[in-house]
């Protein structure tokens, strides 16, 4: 890959960030076991009140992960154009999450968990630490949030 465009301002890879984190449907999420066995999977997420919300069931690796260890990575993009972020998770049983919440990630993805005939449960990802880059030349001022505050 050549590099032929100049790395982006800070706030234009704030505004960048916001607009995938709107737009795009899925985040591989990555946690790990007690043991420290890992699990990568792609789930379905909102953007919702400065945190980002998943759904799965609470008996999947994930979803015990998440339970358990109350902290994941989550990854937008390719290699090339990546956001990472770093949160603390709280999970929410289907019939306790806020309306508000759950109503966005119906809006966004079509599929309401509460409904589901299966048990869902909801995760809460505040995130701590937020990177964005665009190829190598922007591993420079990748941070946009640091222990939980924007820096941009």
């Amino acid at each position: 890959m050549k590099i032929t465009e100049p790395a982006r301002t800070p706030e234009r890879r704030k505004r960048d960030l916001l607009v995938r984190l709107e737009e795009e449907m899925d985040v591989w999420v990555a946690t790990a076991d007690a043991d420290g066995v890992p699990c990568l999977v792609p789930l379905w997420f909102v953007w919702h009140g400065e945190s980002l919300w998943l759904a799965t069931r609470p008996t999947t690796p994930t979803g015990r992960n998440l339970r358990d260890g109350r902290r994941a990575r989550l990854a937008l993009g390719d290699t090339l154009d990546v956001v990472l972020v770093d949160g603390d998770v709280e999970m929410y049983a289907a019939e306790e999450v806020p309306g508000a919440a759950a109503g966005a990630f119906l809006a966004k993805t079509g599929w309401d968990p509460r409904a589901d005939a299966g048990p869902y449960v909801f995760f809460r990802v505040r995130p701590r630490a937020v990177q964005a880059r665009n190829g190598e030349h922007e591993m420079r001022g990748r941070y946009l949030l640091r222990d939980g505050v924007w820096v941009v």
